[in-house]
């Protein structure tokens, strides 16, 4: 079962975002963009409906996480009196492709888990997975496809998931790539993860690094910041309210909404907070999205807009989803 929304950590791309637990699960991924169908979906149901695991294989284990000064890239140690190792977790900046896990040793030995769980179309599509000729794990399911390349062993499972146990020691490094792509197209190309990591890290960190305010909390300033910037779609410049759907007003109630569109007078406030922080080019991006997305006669202007400025956002009910602790019904869209 998925855990609870203040057990997760965000880590995003400037396209889409995923949800990481402190267990090591991602529970909530949409592909390519915030408002495309979940692949990873659990947050809102059970392991049925998708999930990425990976974690120590033993129970015990302490737990510890962090963002990195600056950043969205996310580290989380494991440690035993056996050893310790950190996962670092990021989304390059880009494209909304690819989500990248790397495992390191950091001391003496340690076992750990990989569970891959992919569920497209919110948890409702169980996908054809076969080998590439070079041993990648492909997933395909309808228009959908992801790619899952590493240097641990994989195997099937009866759960019809995708399994890894490996053993970490000191100066280990094991990485998990998982890249979205249409599946009526050649396989996404292989990316070099540390090269990634490092651009990634380095393109947060710039940004956060230009707020002007000087303040005694500037450390929970810039990490409120860089939160707002991980919800803005970067090919538009529009905001969303919120990376997930359905997370409910009230447990067990109904106003569970789908937040992943935009609306106007919360994207004001977003943008009161970066225009007073020094993120003025944010604000010029979103005016322009603002200019298009109203464009035409005033009097059919909307509340909210899909994040290229979409109007017409159909709203149906997933009734194969129980819930975020069981608050029915879960919405897609929003009338």
């Amino acid at each position: 079962m998925a855990g609870r929304i203040e057990d997760y950590a965000l880590i995003g791309d400037g396209r889409t975002a995923a949800l990481v637990g402190r267990d090591g699960s991602i529970d909530w991924l949409c592909m390519p963009r915030f408002d495309a169908s979940a692949l990873f979906a659990g947050l809102l149901g059970t392991d049925e409906h998708g999930f990425w695991k990976l974690a120590p294989a033993a129970a015990g284990a302490q737990h510890s996480w962090r963002y990195r000064s600056g950043s969205l890239v996310l580290e989380t140690t494991h440690k035993t009196h056996e050893g310790e190792v950190r996962v670092t977790d990021f989304m390059p900046v880009g494209d909304g492709s690819h989500v990248i896990r790397l495992v390191e040793g950091v001391r003496g030995r340690m076992a750990m888990r990989m569970e891959l769980a992919v569920r497209f179309d919110y948890g409702s599509a169980v996908p054809w997975v076969s080998r590439s000729e070079l041993g990648d794990l492909r997933a395909i399911s309808g228009p959908h496809k992801v790619v899952l390349r590493t240097n641990a062993p994989m195997r099937g499972s009866a759960r019809q998931t995708t399994i890894s146990e490996f053993t970490v020691y000191k100066g280990d490094a094991v990485r998990f790539v998982l890249s979205y792509g249409a599946s009526h197209e050649d396989d996404p190309a292989p990316i070099e993860p540390r090269r990634y990591l490092a651009d990634t890290n380095r393109f947060w960190r710039d940004w956060s690094s230009r707020c002007t305010l000087e303040t005694p909390w500037d450390d929970i300033l810039r990490r409120s910041l860089l939160t707002l910037k991980a919800l803005i779609y970067e090919p538009t410049g529009g905001i969303v309210a919120a990376p997930t759907t359905s997370l409910p007003e009230d447990l067990g109630g109904v106003r569970n909404w789908d937040y992943r569109f935009c609306w106007l007078r919360d994207s004001t406030f977003t943008l009161l907070a970066l225009m007073d922080s020094g993120y003025i080019d944010e604000a010029r991006a979103w005016r322009d999205w603002l200019t298009r997305a109203v464009a035409g006669n005033p009097e059919q202007a909307h509340i909210l807009y899909g994040i290229a400025g979409e109007r017409l956002l159909p709203e149906i009910e997933l009734d194969w989803l129980p819930g975020y602790e069981n608050s029915r019904p879960v919405r897609v869209g929003n009338a």
